[in-house]
């Protein structure tokens, strides 16, 4: 149950300018480490920024500039799930390495704003900014402070676990899943007998950038038969590229857990990336 909120604010609409982040780390529910550090954004300040956040040009007197703090927040976030609510942090984030020409933080993306709106009903179409949120679940903050910001959509992902059930990395999973409806239906393919993949049994997990129907379909007009769960019979696991390579084992999904289970007892089962399934569909 432990990951990072992050939240920032920008001096202007470019999403690059950003002038303060917001870090909180959660450790089972309880932040533990907390930073907050303006950025000096090398650019304009515009007035209705301001005026929401009430940063302005002479608050950033000795204060780093985005590239200079790069590389720390890189190294704190690197490996770790990092949850924003809504996309604009993410890509604000983005936009910023891009701009600056430095590495983006390799970690896990969880938007908050999404798991809200799968977890409460009352807020599944409206209502689901994080003003809101707060004052539904009545988390007291400071709005428009990146820390501040940061720890409340933390506190809204903590109080989403308990109410649903589901830890992060079957978080990572939900969001990317129908707000409505039976989420939980399994999918099963029969795999096509002509396919050049006949006799592969396979299973999927984690974030994909494909809904998980269409990987499905792909996969059994290969050939390969689609399960929804880990057994002796599978012999194939296809993981999101952001789950196989950036989580320590015991935050992976239950399904890779199970997967890696039955190798080490010398099952042949094959676990790669949906990257790689995707080369394997291109040259087949």
């Amino acid at each position: 149950m432990d990951f990072i909120a992050l939240d920032v604010e920008t001096a202007n609409p470019d999403l690059s300018s950003i002038c303060q982040i917001g870090l909180a780390q959660f450790e089972n529910g309880i932040v533990t480490h907390e930073l907050s550090t303006l950025i000096d954004p090398q650019d304009y300040f515009h007035p209705m920024n301001v005026s929401i956040h009430g940063i302005t040009p002479d608050d950033l007197q000795g204060a780093l500039t985005f590239e200079q703090v790069s590389g720390p927040l890189n190294a704190f976030l690197d490996g770790k799930i990092c949850a924003t609510h809504t996309h604009f942090d993410r890509s604000a984030i983005r936009q910023a390495c891009a701009r600056h020409g430095v590495t983006p933080p390799s970690c896990l993306w969880l938007d908050t704003a999404r798991v809200a709106r799968r977890t409460w009903e009352t807020v599944a179409e409206r209502g689901y900014g994080l003003g809101n949120l707060a004052e539904m679940l009545g988390i007291e903050f400071k709005h428009h402070d990146a820390l501040e910001d940061a720890k409340a959509a933390g506190q809204i992902l903590c109080a989403a676990m308990e109410q649903s059930g589901l830890d992060l990395a079957a978080w990572l999973e939900r969001i990317n899943q129908p707000i409505h409806g039976d989420y939980r239906e399994a999918i099963k393919r029969t795999g096509n007998p002509a396919g050049p993949l006949f006799g592969e049994v396979l299973v999927f997990t984690g974030a994909l950038s494909l809904p998980r129907r269409e990987a499905a379909q792909i996969a059994a007009d290969l050939g390969c038969a689609v399960v929804p769960g880990v057994s002796k019979k599978i012999t194939m696991l296809v993981v999101g590229d952001q789950d196989v390579t950036k989580l320590a084992g015991h935050n992976r999904s239950s399904k890779h857990r199970k997967a890696e289970e039955l190798i080490g007892k010398g099952h042949p089962i094959r676990i790669i990336r949906e990257t790689d399934f995707l080369a394997l569909v291109e040259v087949t």
